[in-house]
């Protein structure tokens, strides 16, 4: 699962062009239009087991609002990954990064609550900013969350720990 930021004009996040409006009832399923007018997306790329989304669409929109304000703060790309991680988490993990825009600027929290792993995985731009140590402590804190059945409080305060590891955006 991973999420996107568009604008309700369908642009990308930098504000580029007109912004249109979208009444929310023409969005489709997984899609909600957030209290700033921009259009929140889930994208399930594998669901092969037949079960219900682990979110729903408000729960999303907080998901997808916590990665946006990571990634805005700090100039790192976030996303998340919610799902099985195969034989070799740490493998899949690292193949899952290396298919995100600018794997160097990326940091990937993959989760696979079955198989009980967290992992993130940070490309060597954003490795820099944001060292082992701080991405341990950040596994820590969702593990002690998920410990409690709160994958999404987990998730939250886990972005905003890495963040805040992370520390602002760098100038140019």
């Amino acid at each position: 699962m991973a999420t996107g930021e568009h604008d309700a004009g369908g642009h990308d996040a930098g504000g580029h062009g007109a912004v249109a409006t979208i009444d929310p009832a023409d969005l489709p399923e997984g899609t909600v239009l957030t209290a700033s007018g921009r259009v929140s997306a889930a994208v399930v790329f594998v669901d092969d087991t037949g079960a219900d989304a682990p979110f729903d669409t408000v729960q999303l929109s907080r998901l997808d609002e916590a990665l946006t304000l990571a990634s805005r703060d700090t100039g790192l790309n976030f996303a998340i990954y919610l799902g099985d991680l195969g034989d070799s988490p740490e493998r899949r993990s690292s193949e899952l990064h290396d298919t995100l825009t600018d794997p160097a600027e990326s940091v990937l929290v993959a989760v696979s609550p079955q198989q009980r792993v967290v992992e993130v995985v940070t490309g060597a731009e954003a490795h820099l900013r944001l060292p082992d140590r701080g991405a341990k402590l950040a596994v820590m804190s969702m593990v002690a969350s998920f410990k409690e059945s709160d994958l999404l409080g987990g998730l939250l305060s886990g972005l905003r720990m890495l963040a805040d590891q992370a520390g602002g955006r760098r100038s140019s």
